[in-house]
């Protein structure tokens, strides 16, 4: 039966990484094997959707992956390391024989050691990111590189330099010692978060949002809350992408302009989504030890808990941002607390908080900085400061729709200012 390309795209991202992890384990070499995949998926990706999914189709995966994977090695170098390999490893006739590996690991799925060798702490975040997206993800180099806005030499490159990295490096194909767990573990997180944030809020370019990326975040959090379900951590980040990501369809208007929360239509926002949240944060935060991702999501699930921007209830935000300075050292983390203190003590409670980040010097010249203090400045009622500090954010942020937004948030400010002026000059208007 044949299956639309979404279908079949879904299906391939699911089964890249077991089939990379079965040529992985039996050559032994994740270099090779990954390339040999790569080219099985986009064979794949053209004949399924004509001629239908084959009955077992990681088998399928695995017999032309290993076929492109011989082909690969018949050249002397290639030939030499293979037979090296094969001198520590199974006889060469059993490696010959692709379809058998069905047979010898019919339920295993590597997904989850794949991540942890992809995010590996002797990888760059941005090397983590691509080799995540393309070994585990089952994306192309091309698809990675339009999705950062890069040249696809350029991510080739960059992809092969963390393949690189890795063969240098010596890391085993194998779950990490429990020794080096934490680690290894944060890390994997922290480039799923990287991901996601990538696609919620673009670092570059016209579009504010990248969907496709935040929705692979948050398949492969799925996929490592499936493997680590008493992880409250792993719990907490898949609540908090869910969260955010449900609020998606309201973050942009007709023309792909920014709508703040304070204004989005929130009869859009995923009503599952943020059911299956909740859900999630609700059972992680009492199993503890409580983490940042956990109290980001309580944060994200407060927001999304009301009805209407009224009804938010600010209080608990700003307690929550107290509990996560105490766990993160990250500035920006206190400067989303200076909003939830604008919300419940006035705006110079903000700003206090602003002007102390200001001056430790973590945030200069960060375009959030003056953007947060140009609104609390408007708060506050001083114009000129808050049209100053809007037009700074806009000359520094990389995003078009975010400059866009704060550059009309000044020119709204300076009309208005111009047009009180004249009243005052004139006489109130009739």
């Amino acid at each position: 039966m044949a299956t639309t390309d979404r279908d079949t795209n879904g299906l391939l991202r699911e089964l890249a990484p077991q089939v990379v992890g079965v040529l992985t384990r039996r050559y032994g070499d994740f270099d090779t094997a990954e390339d040999a995949v790569q080219e099985a998926l986009l064979a794949a990706a053209t004949q399924w959707p004509r001629e239908g999914v084959p009955r077992n189709p990681r088998g399928w995966l695995i017999q032309v992956a290993s076929r492109r994977l011989t082909e690969q090695v018949r050249s002397e170098r290639a030939r030499r390391r293979r037979e090296d390999l094969a001198a520590r490893r199974e006889p060469a006739d059993r490696r010959s024989a692709p379809a058998a590996d069905e047979e010898e690991a019919p339920d295993r799925d590597d997904t989850l050691i794949l991540l942890f060798m992809c995010a590996h702490t002797a990888l760059t975040p941005a090397s983590a990111v691509a080799l995540t997206l393309r070994s585990v993800g089952g994306l192309t180099t091309a698809e990675i590189a339009r999705a950062f806005m890069v040249p696809e030499a350029t991510m080739a490159q960059r992809i092969s330099r963390a393949k690189q990295r890795i063969k240098t490096s010596g890391i085993p194909f194998e779950m990490p010692d429990r020794t080096d767990w934490a680690p290894r573990l944060d890390a994997m997180l922290s480039v799923l978060y990287l991901i996601f944030n990538e696609g919620y809020t673009s670092s570059v370019g016209p579009d504010l949002q990248r969907v496709e990326l935040s929705r692979e975040a948050i398949r492969l959090a799925r996929a490592v809350h499936q493997h680590l379900p008493d992880d409250s951590e792993v719990a907490g980040l898949l609540a908090l992408m869910l969260l955010n990501h449900a609020r998606s369809p309201a973050r942009t208007g007709p023309g792909g302009e920014l709508i703040p929360l304070a204004e989005q239509d929130r009869s859009l926002w995923d009503g599952r989504a943020i059911d299956e949240g909740i859900a999630l944060v609700t059972a992680a935060l009492p199993r503890g030890p409580v983490g940042p991702y956990q109290v980001q999501a309580a944060v994200a699930a407060v927001h999304d808990e009301a009805k209407h921007v009224e009804d938010t209830d600010w209080p608990q935000i700003l307690a929550l941002y107290g509990v996560l300075e105490r766990l993160s050292a990250n500035p920006v983390v206190s400067l989303n607390r200076a909003v939830a203190a604008a919300m419940v003590d006035g705006p110079a409670a903000g700003l206090d908080i602003v002007e102390a980040l200001d001056a430790d010097g973590r945030l200069t010249g960060h375009h959030r900085l003056y953007a947060v203090r140009a609104h609390l400045l408007e708060m506050l009622g001083d114009r000129e400061a808050a049209i100053e500090n809007y037009r700074a954010a806009a000359n520094r942020t990389t995003s078009l729709p975010e400059r866009h937004h704060l550059t009309i948030r000044a020119a709204r400010l300076a009309s208005d200012a111009a047009g009180s002026a004249t009243q005052t000059e004139d006489g109130p208007a009739t």
